[in-house]
């Protein structure tokens, strides 16, 4: 009698656990398995999709996603949002090669990652110690720092040649390019931060519950501002290494890019509404947009149509985590 109960108890045991390893890791799962099914499509349908050379400009061309898709992790996930990161890549493009012409490049580079830290701060000052919605907040700054972008360059852009600045985007090492090897790195930052600290998870419950976490003594304002500032310092990065594989510093770059920064990290898992979020499936969800784009390219579809199918896979993206999710966090209780 005791082993026909055992069993059945030990079966339930482990399908409430892989039903709980589902529901914690849907997110990561369900980009997964879209990355894959775009992946095998691309494949098939345009031959040079699968080259060499092809994947490894496509990693390239998402590497500047993928980093401020990190830091834009940890602001959703505390339950805010950043609109002003695709204005700082512009302002950070734009001012780089005003720097980087006019003294030394190391010297404009630095400036340039303490400017973008220095917007995100603020940013981060006003929406934590001024009460103010980060929507408006980053939505008023989106505006502004693209004016100031357009403002000092007069709308043209400037060239770029520093033997110091132009390897940031152009240069190889063992066969993948310099902007590759940087995201890389910031993902593996990130994940450690997200998942092995205890910063990390305050970032969690900032985002699930915020006055349990203030009334343990934690300064959530603190929190909420540091994270704002990440995502300065990180549009400050890509700026950076958009303006050096371009030798170019425009104004107009990051134009629509917080929409794709979003977009990857909503269809990693993230909950816009704060509480949940996955590093990793941010970086897939970026890698998506990313194959989407060049398979469109490949396929010869016109290009206007990527951001309408951007904005499509953000609704359902949106639509389906909220209710699939919930239906799987219901069902591991």
């Amino acid at each position: 009698m005791t082993a026909t109960t055992t069993e059945p108890a030990s079966r339930r045991k482990a399908a409430g656990g892989s039903s709980s390893f589902v529901a914690r890791h849907f997110g990561v799962l369900s980009i997964s398995v879209v990355f894959l099914v775009l992946f095998v499509v691309f494949s098939v349908q345009a031959d040079a999709f699968l080259t060499a050379n092809n994947l490894v400009n496509v990693l390239r061309q998402v590497a500047p996603t993928v980093i401020v898709a990190m830091a834009m992790t940890f602001v959703i996930t505390t339950g805010q949002i950043d609109l002003s990161v695709g204005s700082i890549v512009g302002l950070s493009a734009a001012a780089l090669g005003l720097w980087a012409e006019t003294g030394n490049a190391i010297v404009a580079l630095a400036l340039t990652m303490v400017m973008g830290l220095g917007i995100g701060l603020l940013s981060g000052a006003l929406t934590a110690y001024g009460r103010l919605q980060s929507f408006i907040v980053t939505l008023a700054a989106l505006t502004a720092v693209r004016g100031v972008a357009l403002l000092v360059t007069e709308g043209f852009s400037t060239p770029i040649d520093s033997p110091w600045i132009v390897p940031l985007g152009q240069g190889k090492l063992l066969g993948l390019y310099t902007p590759t090897w940087i995201a890389l790195a910031v993902v593996v930052l990130a994940w450690y931060v997200f998942s092995q600290t205890r910063f990390g998870r305050y970032v969690v419950a900032v985002g699930s519950n915020a006055e349990s976490l203030r009334r343990s003594g934690v300064d959530i304002r603190r929190i909420r501002m540091i994270v704002l500032g990440m995502t300065g310092f990180a549009a400050a990065l890509a700026g950076v290494i958009t303006a050096a594989r371009l030798s170019s510093g425009s104004p107009n770059s990051g134009t629509m890019f917080e929409l794709e920064v979003i977009t990857a990290v909503v269809l990693g898992g993230t909950s816009l509404m704060g509480g949940r979020g996955s590093v990793i499936g941010s970086a897939i969800g970026a890698l998506t947009l990313g194959i989407i784009s060049n398979g469109l390219v490949l396929l010869r579809v016109d290009v206007y149509w990527v951001p309408i199918v951007q904005g499509i896979i953000l609704v359902v993206a949106i639509l389906l985590n909220s209710k699939l999710f919930g239906r799987f966090s219901r069902a591991s209780v």
